[in-house]
Formats: structure tokens, sequence, C-alpha cells
């Protein structure tokens, strides 16, 4: 796993950051991984559902049901 230290960090930010580590059980470090997380989550979630936006209509659901033909799946993966 990367290290990430953080510089510079204004003094009642980072009083903030203890308080909200203490308030929920979790050490400084913990807890900024915990907001970084949450933050980064919730960009490659946007990206996700642009990306899905971006599909075109390309029919009905039915036209993609499955067919119970009972042949056997090809093997794609020995």
């Amino acid at each position: 796993m990367a290290n990430l230290w953080v510089h510079s960090v204004d003094d009642t930010l980072f009083d903030t950051l203890v308080r909200e580590a203490e308030a929920n059980g979790r050490s400084v470090e913990e807890e900024h991984r915990f907001i970084l997380e949450e933050a980064l989550q919730t960009v490659y979630n946007r990206q996700f559902i642009r990306a899905l936006m971006s599909m075109p209509n390309v029919g009905e659901d039915a036209d993609f049901e499955r067919v119970n033909d009972r042949r056997e799946a090809p093997v794609v993966f020995d």
C-alpha cells in the first residue's frame, strides 16, 4: 500500500479531524483514510453513472431476454 503525507494542514482543520476521529472511535489516520475514501468513491460513482448514461438506447428489455435453448455453454476458460 502507498503512504500519503499531508503537509501544512490548517490547525483548525486538523483539530476538526481529531474531533471527528474521536467521535467515530477511529484514529486520526483511520478518519483521514475514511474521509478520503468517501470523497473519491463519490467521484468514482459519478464517473460510472456518466458511463451508463452515455450508452445508447439499443432496444427494449425484452430484446435481451435469455433464450432457454438447453445447449451447453462453450468452455471459455480452462
